[in-house]
């Protein structure tokens, strides 16, 4: 039955893959055609709408303006401007949502001390308008810049907080680390392509090494999101706020814009709190090729979506 169930994951996989691959050599209007599904747009009128909808249905959100490792100042200086027009129009329409951000797409690829300088005006911004920034974690180069990132930034704020990769073996460690400086969380499996001396590959290691980072982070009491679209991790993450009797107020659940949700409306209708991260901008394709090389699974979602599958 293992055996059986090994070899369906991996033509899933493979089969994931090829996708992928057809995908990259689709002209770009057909990969705009089936990204919209997962991309709020190119502008912020566009965010705002689809946001607005998630929030009619008690739904909230998390809004990223698609960029990342900029070659310059002036590149880091539009991105910090347009996110602060983020956050001016999220406070302008009431809406259930905070910010996301990269710190390469602020400059850390460029000069840590700037890139910290253009994140603590964000962050500022936001607690002006009693709104939250969540720091996106990127690939591995950026791991240990972007904690110290954080640590810095929770010297003067308490409205930031940071991303966890369950897949990198070294994040249950840095999770205890965290948990001092009372860290808000959004846990994710991972999605950069990192090489096995650093990473887990296998499906069910990185499930036990998430829940293993979820149960030490809700025992300290920080506050976290469960972001997942995985239905067994979901399930365990209900069961163990459930045994450990967490409040409410102490998590949310966390998924990608337009993906399974059927799970996302299930999660809503239960009760619990649910953010979607809602990406927008001319950023678009470079954003979706990279989703697809990175999450093949996703792949699999849009190419069933082009095909109306599972409308």
């Amino acid at each position: 039955m293992v055996g059986k169930l090994n070899l369906q994951e991996c033509f899933v996989s493979f089969f994931n893959k090829i996708i992928v691959a057809i995908v990259q050599l689709m002209p770009k209007a057909i990969v705009g055609f089936f990204s919209k599904r997962y991309i709020a747009g190119e502008t912020l009128d566009e965010a705002v709408k689809l946001v607005k909808s998630l929030n009619n249905k008690g739904i909230y959100a998390t809004i990223d303006v698609l960029g990342e490792s900029v070659g310059n100042k002036e590149e880091a200086l539009d991105a910090k401007n347009k996110a602060l027009q983020v956050l001016d129009t999220i406070h302008k329409y009431n809406l259930l949502a905070n910010l996301s951000v990269k710190p390469t797409q602020m400059g850390l690829n460029i000069d840590e001390d700037f890139a910290f300088q253009q994140i603590c005006e964000l962050t500022q911004k936001a607690k002006e308008i009693s709104n939250f920034i969540r720091i996106d974690m990127e690939d591995s180069p950026y791991t240990d810049l972007t904690f110290k990132l954080l640590k810095r930034l929770r010297e003067k704020f308490d409205n930031t907080g940071v991303v966890i990769q369950a897949y990198l073996k070294r994040s249950y460690d840095d999770v205890l680390m965290l948990n001092k400086i009372g860290t808000n969380y959004r846990l994710c499996k991972g999605i950069y392509i990192e090489p096995p001396a650093i990473a887990y590959k296998g499906k069910q290691e990185i499930r036990n090494n998430y829940l293993k980072i979820l149960a030490t982070i809700l025992k300290a009491g920080n506050y976290i999101g469960i972001a997942t679209h995985d239905e067994y991790l979901i399930k365990a993450a209900k069961k163990m706020i459930n045994d450990l009797n967490i409040q409410k107020d102490k998590f949310e659940f966390q998924m990608l814009l337009g993906v399974r949700e059927d799970l996302r409306n299930k999660i809503n209708s239960e009760g619990y709190k649910i953010r979607i991260y809602v990406p927008f901008g001319k950023d678009w394709y470079a954003y979706s090729v990279r989703r697809l090389k990175e999450n093949p699974q996703i792949a699999g979602y849009v190419f069933k979506s082009l095909f109306m599958i599972n409308r």
